[in-house]
């Protein structure tokens, strides 16, 4: 990751918008705990970083909920900001400013980058054909508009893709399509949209993605994307829509994936001005400031194509870096709301402390964007074993024989200087660890030397010497070297547990666990008396939040109404004969390569390992499935399926899932079978 080599540095971090329609949950979590630890960790560094942040306040599915609660979509927005920020401050995520799109700070600068694009020829216009609900007044996005397949007949699709048969195709192609919205008929009406001209910024995206500001899993998804060709970017939208109007377009608003990363511009110039900040320092094009946008990876190509682009285009710097994350799995599995494992991030704090979950994400998380699986009997045993185990106990073990043999003061020499002088050193891998993003290793590297203080005290047995007469110096010289240790590993821990290290720092009497500070050795110095610093995970916790996160469900399914209408039953299929179903041939496939397909929101493109034979299938279960983990599966397929040409390509066959208000589900066959292998 590039970055500055002199000693003090100016940083700007910013994590994606959360979308304000929504609650937080585990899955949105990873990436805000992961960014407050590396920011905390420049920050102990003694540098000068910002986190900032917003929430993504705009667009249609916002102002038709609103109207849906009967508030202003203003109301609403402000409701939930309110409610995020709670969560945010609940798990320890430390913005130094949180703001919203929908300000004036971000009007401002939506207009001003619109306006410099325009004004260079990157802007272009034209009119295209839409579906718009005549009862409503509004255009209408794909996924608000359902009918029948055009390819399979099935009923109640959405108007970009079939679920049951896996089809695309446009809006205007579905049989007997209606408004999810009003339950109208649709018109296709023509409309003036506005385009971003991204191939004129090929050549610039080419080099700046080589420079190393993404990361290779991404760079290599990038070269893909540039293989295939880009297309112009639609940034507008026709009213009635919740947003900011373009400049000399009356009736047109800027399309919410337009405003939202200029919102970072805007959430920063709020801190700005509240703190006397010098804007331009870090954003003009010379700047030697750092800036760096921690993100998901299905958010990539806003972040990595259209973002820098725009930037460059309109006379700002880009990014530093852009770091991406994988998704949160929950025991192996995609995070489910029948199974309980859907949290809420308000759900799990009414059960267990966030500090567990810091623990365990920054456990997990490296610098790479594969997913994370919070195994919950992994959670309570590791978080029970190393925070508690290992680290607390270590304070807990010496600071009784402190109070009682020092008066509450640590020994005036250092018995193992040696030892101390090893964590102390130690601290200069854990930090290019944490600077590296490899959390995880930084958290093996701390737990080894948690181990090693263990080691040293249980040899050292000053539990045993406190009973012989007159070794008390030595007992207290013993437990004094253990508060030092303890007070290392608390200095490396505190940007993943930030609470608990305030309790700590508490207990040892001192201003700042800095990383710096671990360098002077406490002593001849007072600790307070010892209060348990981190308690144990309890089982039985952890089921009453996957029970709580099951009867969040059943409100939800009473209170929501979403554009697929009510909840209700699925219909049950019209019989076929034995001999209709004997006709398709089932076997078993290797998923070799799973790809996002560009332009479809519900498709992965899937290569599919036959046992000598390869074969192309699209299939609707992006939603589902991120493709990396896919690669590898085994799953089962329809191979005498008539090929299929859809928009994205042909597809060669269907992928058997099953499907529900839940979510979609691979079918997967036992250990065992072989790709090729007929299913009977």
């Amino acid at each position: 990751m590039p970055h500055t080599t002199r000693d003090s540095r100016q940083i700007l971090v910013t994590s994606a918008l959360p979308y304000a329609n929504g609650a937080i949950h585990l899955g949105h979590l990873l990436e805000y705990i992961q960014t407050d630890i590396w920011v905390r960790f420049q920050k102990s560094r003694g540098h000068e970083c910002h986190y900032v942040c917003a929430d993504d306040a705009h667009g249609t599915a916002i102002m038709l909920r609103a109207e849906q609660e009967g508030i202003t979509s203003e109301a609403l927005i402000e409701r939930v900001s309110r409610e995020h920020q709670q969560d945010f401050a609940t798990f320890g995520v430390a913005f130094d400013n949180y703001h919203s799109t929908h300000s004036e700070e971000n009007r401002y600068f939506s207009e001003l980058i619109y306006t410099r694009l325009r004004d260079a020829g990157h802007i272009a216009t034209r009119d295209i054909e839409q579906m718009y609900d005549p009862v409503k007044g509004l255009f209408l996005a794909d996924r608000f508009i359902k009918g029948t397949c055009p390819k399979c007949r099935a009923e109640d699709q959405y108007g970009d893709n079939c679920e049951a048969c896996g089809a695309t195709y446009t809006p205007a192609e579905l049989i007997d399509p209606v408004s999810a919205i009003s339950g109208a008929t649709p018109e296709v009406r023509s409309s003036t949209h506005f385009f971003f001209k991204l191939p004129d910024f090929a050549d610039f995206l080419h080099e700046w993605i080589n420079q190393g500001h993404v990361q290779p899993q991404i760079r290599n998804k990038l070269m893909e994307w540039f293989e295939a060709g880009f297309n112009e970017w639609d940034i507008s939208r026709d009213a009635p829509y919740f947003g900011f109007e373009i400049p000399d377009a009356p009736g047109k608003y800027f399309y919410v994936w337009l405003d939202a990363p200029i919102g970072y511009l805007a959430s920063f110039k709020h801190l700005c001005e509240r703190e006397g900040l010098d804007f331009d320092a870090y954003w003009k094009t010379d700047s030697s400031a750092e800036v760096y946008h921690f993100i998901g990876k299905d958010i990539v190509y806003f972040h990595a194509l259209f973002w820098p682009a725009m930037l460059h285009g309109a006379d700002f710097r880009t990014p530093t870096a852009v770091n991406c994350h994988g998704f949160v799995t929950v025991n192996g599995a995609k995070m489910s709301k029948s199974r309980g494992t859907f949290i809420k991030a308000a759900t799990y704090a009414d059960f267990l402390n966030p500090e567990y979950l810091r623990y365990y994400f920054a456990a997990k998380l490296t610098s790479r964007v594969d997913d994370l699986d919070l195994n919950l009997e992994d959670f309570a045993a590791r978080v029970n074993s190393d925070l508690v185990g290992k680290v607390v106990n270590i304070a807990s073990r010496c600071a009784g024989f402190v109070k009682k043999l020092g008066g509450g003061r640590l020994s005036a020499h250092c018995a193992e200087p040696d030892l101390v002088a090893r964590l102390i050193a130690a601290g200069d891998e854990i930090a290019e660890d944490f600077e590296a993003r490899e959390f995880g290793r930084a958290v093996r590297r701390i737990m080894d030397l948690a181990d090693e203080a263990n080691t040293y005290i249980a040899e050292a047995e000053p539990w045993v010497l406190a009973k012989q007469p007159g070794r008390e110096q030595e007992v207290l010289d013993i437990c004094s070297v253990g508060i030092n240790l303890f007070r290392q590993l608390m200095v490396y821990l505190a940007p993943i547990v930030p609470a608990m290290a305030d309790a700590s720092r508490e207990f040892l009497k001192l201003d700042s666990l800095a990383w710096e500070s671990r360098h002077e050795v406490l002593l001849d110095h007072e600790i307070a008396k010892f209060k348990p610093l981190m308690t144990r995970v309890e089982r039985d916790k952890i089921d009453a939040m996957i029970e709580a996160s099951k009867e969040d469900l059943v409100e939800e399914r009473k209170l929501k109404e979403t554009p697929k209408g009510p909840l209700t039953e699925d219909p049950v299929a019209a019989e076929i004969a034995f001999e209709d179903f004997a006709k398709v041939d089932l076997r078993i496939a290797r998923i070799a390569k799973a790809d996002y397909v560009e332009g479809a929101d519900k498709l992965l493109q899937l290569t599919l390992d036959l046992g000598g034979e390869t074969r192309t299938v699209f299939a609707g279960i992006r939603s589902a499935y991120a493709p990396e983990a896919l690669e590898g599966r085994l799953t089962v397929m329809v191979a005498n399926l008539a090929p299929r040409k859809m928009r994205f390509g042909v597809s060669e066959g269907m992928v058997l899932a099953a499907g529900s208000g839940d979510g979609i589900y691979l079918l997967s066959p036992d250990s065992g079978a072989e790709p090729g292998q007929r299913v009977k």
